[in-house]
């Protein structure tokens, strides 16, 4: 299977369970790592609220996952998928791990920091794909921000 098409099977299953977890507390952003064949070795969803920790990123609980499955920190060759782009403070995550390629769904003018924030991404050894399956990322991002709202709930 072409990369591409893996890229974007995994970030149509990542957006089914995100649309599951509507009710969720936290933001809805999922992320996957893949070793070097594509095949998935860990996967995060937001945990922020159910842990009490504001760096309970996806993308950050993902890294972690993988790096122990690995029993390595170096995670070369390995590729994340997002169904945001990146935050400043999981890019320096990102970075440290030595990740070699970033596939994300929706991008994120406000915090994103790979792509919309950075005018120094050019300047890293990390491949990044962007905009994979956008508008259904974004609508997700949007439903549960417009439900919140008119809930009243604490985001």
């Amino acid at each position: 299977m072409k990369p591409a098409k893996r890229y974007s099977d995994l970030m149509s299953e990542l957006l089914k369970e995100l649309t599951e977890m509507s009710n969720s507390a936290d933001v809805p952003v999922g992320a996957l790592v893949l070793d070097k064949n594509l095949e998935v070795i860990a996967k995060s969803f937001n945990n922020r609220v159910e842990k009490n920790d504001p760096t309970a990123h996806a993308e950050i609980e993902a890294i972690r996952i993988a790096g122990q499955k690995l029993n390595n920190w170096r995670l070369d060759d390995c590729t994340l998928i997002v169904t945001l782009e990146p935050c400043q403070m999981c890019s320096g995550a990102i970075l440290q791990s030595r990740i070699s390629r970033v596939v994300f769904g929706a991008f994120e003018p406000k915090t994103g920091f790979l792509v919309s924030r950075n005018s120094n991404s050019e300047n890293t050894n990390i491949e990044i794909i962007s905009g994979v399956m956008e508008e259904k990322n974004s609508k997700i991002l949007s439903d549960w921000f417009r439900d919140k709202r008119s809930n009243k709930d604490m985001i």
